[in-house]
């Protein structure tokens, strides 16, 4: 493992690697990903893939593999707690979007990737219970301090450049930046989990309601017809002001439905009994939201970060996905005309504005504070008529000015489309 190469070195194999990986090798380019994980498993719960990412996925080939995985998220519906609608906003395709916006359970978008990118490189280029600890240079190229999943060193692995895809507990991210300090705790908490239950509403919406103070659930279908009766697979986020009571970043700590049920109990509503989606789970997942300031630099000569190593932020906004992917196909594409280090140069002057003012607006405007602002217009009581509080005109403002931070409002992209 210890001789040098020209393989671009991807350290995680999770929604960034895979898809940089991908990227490359449709490009030509050499790689290998080291993945901390002993296997590639449906670990997690769901995730949205917005249509300015699925057009790189779709690029990649991988249409036929999304459909059949995924479920085709027609609509954003936004409720107060009174289980009233607010508004409904057309999403992907329905919105007049070339690509769609998937609902998808993040195991299920990894496996996609994962099966992918071993059937076009080989099993050898991705290399599973393996984690990176450290990173130096090595002339030309980079050299990566390895152990194995019980923590025995490996020899050294090198390469022409190394990629850090290697999320919110990235070693690599560490030694650029080992000041950095703690993350931001946003002051709000949130439970996961998923059930099984019947179509909601059009069976393809994403449901917004109520707002963080008072608790607040995002709920959308992740999977389709998972049993002869016809259910869904029903992904649903539950968060809730609450002080720090824990060390964040732990993804898999499992949760408990007493810490946050009471603000829910009430919500039975003639479209969804929102206790019982909740009690339905078999699982619970605890995790504190929160990000880092974006950072002031990426990169070091032949060593960048990508994705949740980059990135981090507050989980609103469906937008942490797709911003790793599009960070995938920008660096993809610059490496085919530039050698790494310039590369990893422009990538950074490119993406990490970009994805700094998502971070930052995440955490006070994410396409749900319009919610925010029909609860600070009606006293949070029920309404007579929406159109009294507000009109669709300033609702759909909302929305179209989050989508213009994130880069995937329709103009951008329908501009994009016309310059490939």
């Amino acid at each position: 493992m210890s001789e040098s190469n020209e393989e671009i070195l991807i350290v995680g194999g999770g929604i960034a690697g895979l898809t940089f990986g991908l990227c490359l090798q449709s490009n030509d380019i050499p790689c290998r990903i080291l993945e901390k994980a002993p296997e590639i498993k449906p670990l997690g719960v769901g995730i949205n893939v917005l249509p300015h990412a699925t057009r790189v996925l779709h690029d990649l080939g991988l249409e036929v593999a999304l459909k059949d995985t995924a479920i085709q998220t027609g609509e954003a519906s936004f409720f107060n707690r009174f289980g009233q609608l607010i508004y409904t906003d057309p999403l992907g395709v329905a919105a007049g979007y070339a690509t769609p916006q998937y609902s998808v359970h993040r195991g299920d978008l990894q496996q996609v990737l994962a099966d992918a990118f071993v059937a076009r490189a080989g099993g050898d280029k991705l290399m599973a219970g393996v984690s990176c600890i450290g990173v130096t240079y090595n002339g030309d190229g980079v050299s990566l301090q390895l152990e194995d999943s019980a923590g025995t060193p490996l020899p050294l692995l090198s390469g022409r450049a190394v990629v850090a895809c290697d999320g919110i507990h990235s070693n690599i991210r560490k030694q650029l930046h080992p000041e950095e300090g703690p993350p931001r705790y946003s002051g709000f908490n949130m439970w996961r989990g998923v059930t099984r239950w019947t179509p909601i509403l059009s069976g393809a919406t994403m449901i917004r309601a109520g707002w963080l103070q008072t608790g607040k659930m995002v709920i959308y279908p992740i999977r389709d017809n998972i049993d002869a009766d016809g259910h869904q697979l029903v992904n649903w986020v539950a968060e809730l002001a609450r002080p720090l009571v824990k060390e964040p970043r732990d993804w898999s700590k499992p949760g408990r439905v007493e810490d946050f049920i009471a603000a829910f109990e009430d919500w039975h509503f003639d479209w969804l009994d929102v206790p019982g989606l909740i009690r339905g789970s078999e699982i619970v997942l605890d995790f504190p939201m929160v990000d880092q300031d974006p950072l002031p630099f990426w990169t070091r000569g032949r060593i960048t970060l990508m994705g949740d190593a980059a990135h981090p932020m507050v989980p609103r906004g469906s937008n942490g996905a797709g911003q790793a992917i599009l960070d995938a196909e920008c660096l993809a594409n610059l490496l085919t005309t530039e050698d790494p280090a310039s590369a990893f140069r422009t990538y950074e002057n490119e993406r990490l504005e970009a994805t700094s003012k998502v971070v930052l607006t995440n955490r006070v405007a994410p396409p749900d504070a319009l919610i925010k602002e029909v609860i600070e217009r009606t006293g949070d009581k029920p309404f007579d008529n929406i159109d009294n509080v507000i009109s669709k005109a300033e609702m759909a403002a909302f929305q179209q000015r989050y989508k213009e931070v994130a880069g995937y409002d329709l103009a951008t992209l329908e501009a994009k489309a016309g310059l490939r």
